[in-house]
């Protein structure tokens, strides 16, 4: 059964339909309110400042496109992203959350809470920073993008964007309880595939009359980094396992060892999540210099040098070089920290002992939380190694390839992980339902 075949079955679910409906309803939605712009802005400003700036398309990429045309949802989901991390991070500090996280469903809905209501100050400060970033009149060449707005318009912006994450928000849970698939992800989703055809275009003719080439050049390395991103999210490194219980036949009366298992541990344990953190952090100074932009003595000096050097296409060749290895250096050390925090060998090794299960030739308990920290340290080395490929180095690579700049590279190697991420985890869900059913899924 193909692709077409599986679907068609899958829309003659009456359930599985009002889904897959919903979602597209929604998701239509979302794309309606990223077409909303905020009145008085100045386009010709805007693109000139995403034309110079590789990280302001990141951060424009987990928007949808709603950040470049400044709409309101421009923030996206990113506040929203941004809460969910720090509530992961401090069910590790904090013994309430930590115990909250282990109480199933009650505890879930309540940690969820709170993330909302961090969503919404995160959505306010990074409101504020866009505004003071968009009202600087030398942050392009073409002048402020938001040229003289009264204290009134400021805060009408501010509350705009906040409430657009706010609705964006509510969709993606919308989404995740009642349609099919991660609303969040599917969200970005949409609006990475929404700006596809522009992107492709834009990028065939930034060579003029070798723009074909150029086209057939990148569809060739995209389809590479697609197979590379499938084969990684799909990587697993299985350790056996082998429970301790003894399991009797009912039928023989003979009592049999306990059957073999393995645990899957993921090469990406980690996801998008550490490239999320490191455009946080190099997001920051440019931030920073935009605020005290007119300021005077030492804090204007700062600022200048950093609006002049702070990005991959600014200052020297060493400074770019420098810039790039923090980038690839801050993706590395956030994939091993965020992996840490999804994965603990210790509760791991518990669950086994508890479960009566245990990996042949290492004892139980510390040594078993010893040994899976030592494979899961190996096997993130990879995994790091290639998000930070993927980020940094691809598009450098790309860029000398095709000879299309490498800050017009917004839709490279982090949206095709995404993309692909996305597609996979919602073909699973799907086949899933469909296999409820006694249907054939997408994946054979």
């Amino acid at each position: 059964m193909n692709l077409l075949e599986a679907l068609g079955q899958a829309i003659r679910i009456p359930e599985l339909r009002r889904k897959l409906l919903f979602t597209l309803g929604l998701l239509a939605v979302f794309r309606v309110l990223a077409a909303i712009t905020i009145p008085g802005t100045n386009p010709t400003a805007l693109n000139d400042l995403f034309s110079s700036n590789t990280l302001l398309g990141l951060l424009n990429l987990f928007s949808g496109g709603g950040l470049q045309r400044f709409t309101i949802v421009a923030l996206g989901l990113n506040p929203y992203i941004n809460a969910t991390i720090i509530m992961q991070l401090m069910t590790v500090v904090s013994v309430r959350l930590k115990e909250l996280s282990k109480e199933g469903e009650i505890g879930r809905k309540k940690i969820t809470r709170y993330t909302r209501w961090l969503t919404v100050p995160l959505a306010m400060l990074q409101a504020f920073g866009y505004l003071a970033l968009f009202t600087n009149p030398t942050v392009t060449n073409a002048g402020a993008i938001i040229s003289n707005p009264t204290p009134a318009t400021e805060i009408s912006i501010i509350l705009t964007l906040t409430a657009g994450t706010i609705i964006a928000m509510w969709l993606g849970e919308l989404i995740t309880e009642y349609g099919v698939g991660n609303g969040v992800s599917l969200i970005i989703f949409v609006g990475i595939i929404g700006r596809l055809p522009a992107a492709i275009v834009g990028y065939g003719g930034t060579g003029g009359t070798a723009h074909i080439v150029q086209i057939v050049v990148m569809a060739l390395i995209a389809v590479a980094v697609t197979a590379g991103v499938i084969e990684v999210q799909q990587a697993q490194r299985k350790i056996p396992v082998q429970s301790a219980q003894r399991v009797l036949n009912v039928r023989t009366g003979q009592a049999s060892q306990g059957r073999r298992n393995f645990l899957p541990l993921r090469v990406n344990a980690a996801g998008v999540i550490p490239i999320i953190f490191a455009i946080s952090i190099m997001t920051f100074p440019t931030i920073f210099a935009n605020l005290f932009q007119s300021s005077t003595g030492w804090t204007l000096t700062v600022s200048t040098w950093i609006t002049t050097n702070w990005q991959a296409t600014g200052g020297t060749i060493y400074l770019n070089v420098v810039y790039n290895a923090i980038y690839f250096l801050l993706v590395m050390g956030f994939t091993y920290f965020y992996t840490a925090i999804v994965f603990d060998p210790v509760d791991v090794a518990d669950n086994l002992k508890k479960q009566s299960t245990f990996i042949p030739g290492i004892r139980p308990g510390r040594s078993t939380s010893e040994y899976l920290g030592k494979v899961m340290g190996r096997i993130t080395l990879a995994g790091a190694l290639f998000l930070a490929l993927i980020t940094v180095v691809l598009p450098l690579l790309t860029a000398v390839l095709t000879g299309v700049p490498s800050t017009s590279l917004y839709l490279g190697g982090t949206a095709i992980l995404i993309v692909v991420g996305v597609a996979l985890d919602t073909m699973k869900q799907i086949e899933t339902q469909l296999l409820m059913r006694q249907y054939k899924g997408f994946i054979k």
